[in-house]
């Protein structure tokens, strides 16, 4: 079980029952991560999982044109072999990266 404290003044507090291994893996992050506590750890997580699901709210129908882009593309017949798309997504990380360094 893991108590979230408020951090605004009218929110009372929540209670949140954990799988033991759940709880396991928030205390290894924590020990070994930027977070003091686990309530922090949470905190970071849930904000994180929020942004991604408002992301994909906000851009439901960007991606389901592109998805759909790559499967007409797929069908036409139009792929790249698996060493082109390795290399692609190898160089977009290392942009990502450049450009997110802290």
């Amino acid at each position: 079980m893991l108590t979230v404290p408020p951090n605004e003044p009218n929110f009372t507090g929540m209670t949140i029952h954990l799988k033991p291994e759940l709880e396991a893996l928030i205390q290894q992050d924590v020990q070994r991560g930027p977070y003091q506590t686990a309530d922090e750890f949470v905190e970071r997580a849930v904000q994180m999982l929020h942004d991604q699901e408002q992301w994909l709210a906000d851009d439901r129908e960007d991606i389901a044109a592109k998805v759909e882009a790559g499967y007409a593309s797929a069908e036409r017949g139009d792929l790249i072999d698996a060493e082109q798309v390795r290399t692609g997504m190898n160089q977009r990380k290392q942009i990502w990266r450049e450009q997110n360094k802290q």
